[in-house]
């Protein structure tokens, strides 16, 4: 299928990641001009280097005050962004309770206001064009609350409701607004979940992954390109007519509705 994309230029945040460079990988193999912005700038370019034409940025998300320069160069080198990638690190382990106002007031700067920001920052010249994707991956915890992950299930389900409620808004300019949710997909983040749960839990590693696997239908977890190109999908041009949705790329793990 030719989803009718290529020569487009994309910002794909936290793209030194596993999924974030995961996806920027399927949009470049669909001719997609990418900027590849991480907060670690090795990362950054490693995944940059790796794409037809890609550019690096080193991207600290909690400086609201950088968005400005950063969508600038892009503009300036690649041309201004018709598809956004929000996709953003995820907060240490914690409960819900008893962790410092001041921690959550971090984290919701780096993955809520700052994803709301630099889309606010896009939006003008997507609808100057009357086309525009944005695709925010978040967690399968939006729907399924994952334990010991109280910051980001909190957190990113406030981006599903901004994006339903962005979705509506910019319809009628040709623009997509979408949630993608990840299962448990092979990343170093999910690698360190697993670590921290063995600690927790007094179990190996291997035990955990073995329980993980187990709760997955599909019998093991996926693999960071196939994340990317269910992303990519939604970016392109037979993807006009999805949006406002929360597509579940979890091999079937979660089990509501």
């Amino acid at each position: 299928m030719d989803l009718g994309i290529a020569g487009k230029t994309a910002l794909v945040l936290g793209a030194g990641g596993g999924l974030g460079g995961a996806i920027a990988r399927s949009l470049s193999r669909e001719g997609v001009k990418v900027a590849a912005a991480d907060l670690d700038a090795k990362a950054a370019e490693a995944t940059a280097s790796a794409l037809n034409g890609g550019m690096a940025l080193t991207w600290d998300l909690a400086d609201l005050s950088s968005i400005d320069g950063h969508v600038k160069a892009i503009e300036a080198k690649l041309g201004s962004i018709d598809i956004l990638v929000n996709n953003t690190g995820g907060p240490p382990p914690t409960t819900a309770s008893g962790q410092d106002p001041a921690v959550w007031q971090k984290q919701f700067q780096a993955m809520v206001l700052s994803v709301i920001a630099i889309t606010d920052k896009v939006l003008p010249g997507m609808r100057a064009k009357k086309w525009g994707r944005v695709i925010t991956s978040t967690s399968s915890g939006v729907i399924a609350p994952i334990p010991n992950l109280g910051i980001s299930n909190t957190l990113r389900a406030s981006l599903v409701g901004w994006s339903k409620t962005l979705s509506a808004e910019v319809a009628k300019d040709g623009i997509t607004a979408n949630i993608v949710l990840p299962g448990r997909i092979a990343t170093d983040r999910i690698a360190f979940l697993d670590e921290a749960r063995a600690k927790r839990e007094g179990k190996t590693v291997e035990q955990v992954i073995a329980a993980s696997t187990g709760s997955i239908p599909v019998g093991r977890y996926g693999k960071p390109e196939e994340y990317g190109d269910v992303v990519a999908f939604l970016a392109s041009v037979p993807a006009a007519y999805l949006t406002g949705s929360v597509i579940r790329v979890d091999g079937g793990l979660i089990p509501s509705l």
